[in-house]
């Protein structure tokens, strides 16, 4: 049928940061669309594509527009894909301190400080890490599923201190959530704890899911939950035992899963208000006093991943922050 225009070309084009063209080879024959273009713009999710194509911004050659994600691709077939600009992202950016250790076109890497959710949500609706890169990162983010926001691939705990990675661009925030899927990434913490788990090192597997009984705490589970793994090991003890500093490396990485293994192995972390149970002895209550801690004494100290775009190795570690370095201290002259 001949006639009228297509009624959205104008908004497209007025839209649209960026047109890629896109021929197929042959590698695609018979594939779905939806995936042979993902394949052939790698800088796009296969979701981004996806939802380019409902929203029409993803035509053939003739300019029609692409109908169906899964209709067959056919090699030698030119498409059109129109990118728009990112929209603003609902959170608003905020000058907020920031500790960076690596910052490229790609990926950013920073030493979040305790106290300081990673993105906001209920009771937490600003001061987060993504309010934070917003105003860090500004127009050198190209948007994550089309949204000028950074791409949070994993998180820490508010209450945590330590070192995160976050994607700047689609391809960045797909390399990272492969890594973290596959479990290709080296994750290490420190933990201040009451006590100190038995044996002095070993692997912890367990279920863990959401308390039967708080829906606010995750527990071991016996069925259910997801498989948690989690390595540690003893590397200093204080005051006769009383307390711990424990080197854990993650396998796995559950919601609070090292809180829950060390609470499990009966050695929970040191301010910990969720799973500390019983207080410690006098003299680790006293350390605590003395340090000021006023969270759970969790550091994520290093972090090791291949750059998802450029193929480098890269390893950051980040010392004790002074609060869990303060608490040591006084751990060690009790």
């Amino acid at each position: 049928m001949t006639g009228d225009p297509d009624p959205d070309a104008d908004e497209l084009a007025a839209d649209a940061a960026e047109v890629l063209a896109v021929t197929l080879d042959g590698r695609a024959d018979g594939a779905r669309l939806d995936r042979a273009l993902a394949e052939a713009a790698p800088q796009l999710s296969r979701a981004r594509i996806q939802a380019l194509i409902a929203q029409g911004a993803v035509r053939r050659g003739d300019g029609a527009p692409v109908l169906r994600g899964s209709e067959a691709a056919a090699a030698g077939e030119v498409y059109e894909i129109w990118v728009p600009a990112p929209v603003a992202a609902t959170p608003g950016p905020q000058a907020l301190p920031l500790t960076v250790l690596f910052e490229d076109a790609h990926l950013i890497v920073v030493d979040k400080p305790a106290g300081m959710a990673a993105h906001p949500a209920p009771g937490t609706p600003d001061g987060t890490l993504v309010n934070a890169l917003l105003h860090h990162c500004g127009a050198s983010l190209s948007g994550i599923g089309g949204v000028a926001r950074p791409g949070i691939v994993h998180r820490l705990d508010k209450d945590t201190s330590g070192v995160m990675v976050a994607a700047k661009t689609d391809a960045a925030h797909q390399g990272l959530s492969r890594l973290f899927a596959a479990h290709d990434i080296a994750r290490v913490y420190l933990a201040l704890t009451r006590g100190a788990p038995q044996p002095a090192s070993g692997t912890v597997t367990t279920r863990i899911g959401r308390h039967p009984a708080d829906r606010k705490k995750m527990a071991v589970l016996r069925a259910g939950g997801r498989e948690a793994v989690t390595h540690y090991a003893v590397d200093r003890s204080f005051a006769g035992g009383l307390a711990s500093r424990v080197r854990c490396t993650l396998e796995t990485g559950r919601t609070h899963q090292i809180r829950v293994h060390l609470a499990h192995k009966g050695a929970p972390v040191l301010g910990d208000a969720v799973y500390g149970a019983s207080p410690p002895a006098a003299p680790v209550r006293a350390a605590l006093a003395a340090s000021g801690l006023a969270r759970q004494a969790l550091h994520a100290a290093v972090l090791g991943f291949v750059h998802p775009v450029t193929g480098e190795r890269l390893r950051f570690e980040t010392p004790l922050p002074p609060d869990m370095a303060a608490l040591e201290s006084a751990l060690g002259a009790v």
